[in-house]
Protein backbone atom coordinates (compact mmCIF):
# COMPACT_ATOMS: atom_id res chain seq x y z
CA UNK A 1 0.00 0.00 0.00
CA UNK A 2 2.34 2.68 -1.16
CA UNK A 3 1.64 5.60 -3.41
CA UNK A 4 -1.15 8.08 -3.61
CA UNK A 5 -4.92 8.04 -3.94
CA UNK A 6 -6.76 10.61 -6.05
CA UNK A 7 -10.13 11.16 -4.36
CA UNK A 8 -12.95 13.20 -5.96
CA UNK A 9 -16.24 14.17 -4.32
CA UNK A 10 -18.98 13.26 -6.81
CA UNK A 11 -22.14 13.51 -4.67
CA UNK A 12 -23.30 16.25 -2.32
CA UNK A 13 -22.96 15.87 1.42
CA UNK A 14 -26.30 17.66 1.95
CA UNK A 15 -28.63 15.45 3.96
CA UNK A 16 -25.85 13.04 4.96
CA UNK A 17 -25.10 12.15 8.58
CA UNK A 18 -22.69 14.43 10.44
CA UNK A 19 -20.19 11.56 10.69
CA UNK A 20 -19.93 11.40 6.87
CA UNK A 21 -19.51 15.17 6.66
CA UNK A 22 -16.69 15.10 9.20
CA UNK A 23 -14.91 12.35 7.26
CA UNK A 24 -15.16 14.32 4.00
CA UNK A 25 -13.93 17.53 5.64
CA UNK A 26 -11.09 15.57 7.23
CA UNK A 27 -9.99 14.51 3.75
CA UNK A 28 -10.23 18.10 2.51
CA UNK A 29 -13.33 17.62 0.36
CA UNK A 30 -15.82 20.49 0.70
CA UNK A 31 -17.35 20.98 -2.75
CA UNK A 32 -18.55 18.67 -5.50
CA UNK A 33 -15.90 17.79 -8.12
CA UNK A 34 -13.09 18.87 -5.79
CA UNK A 35 -10.14 16.47 -5.97
CA UNK A 36 -7.45 15.78 -3.38
CA UNK A 37 -4.40 13.54 -3.47
CA UNK A 38 -3.74 11.71 -0.23
CA UNK A 39 -1.15 9.16 0.81
CA UNK A 40 -2.41 5.57 0.57
CA UNK A 41 -2.55 4.52 4.23
CA UNK A 42 -4.90 2.21 6.13
CA UNK A 43 -6.54 5.18 7.88
CA UNK A 44 -7.27 6.95 4.59
CA UNK A 45 -8.59 3.69 3.12
CA UNK A 46 -10.97 3.43 6.10
CA UNK A 47 -12.18 6.99 5.55
CA UNK A 48 -12.77 6.25 1.85
CA UNK A 49 -14.67 3.08 2.74
CA UNK A 50 -16.97 5.05 5.08
CA UNK A 51 -18.02 7.45 2.31
CA UNK A 52 -17.42 5.26 -0.76
CA UNK A 53 -20.91 6.06 -2.09
CA UNK A 54 -20.01 9.79 -2.28
CA UNK A 55 -16.50 9.69 -3.76
CA UNK A 56 -14.57 8.36 -6.75
CA UNK A 57 -11.12 6.94 -6.02
CA UNK A 58 -8.21 6.39 -8.41
CA UNK A 59 -4.84 4.89 -7.49
CA UNK A 60 -1.82 6.80 -8.69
Amino acid sequence: MSGMLKITLVKSMIGRPEKHRKVLRGMGLTKINRTVELKDTPSIRGMVHAVSHLVKVEEK
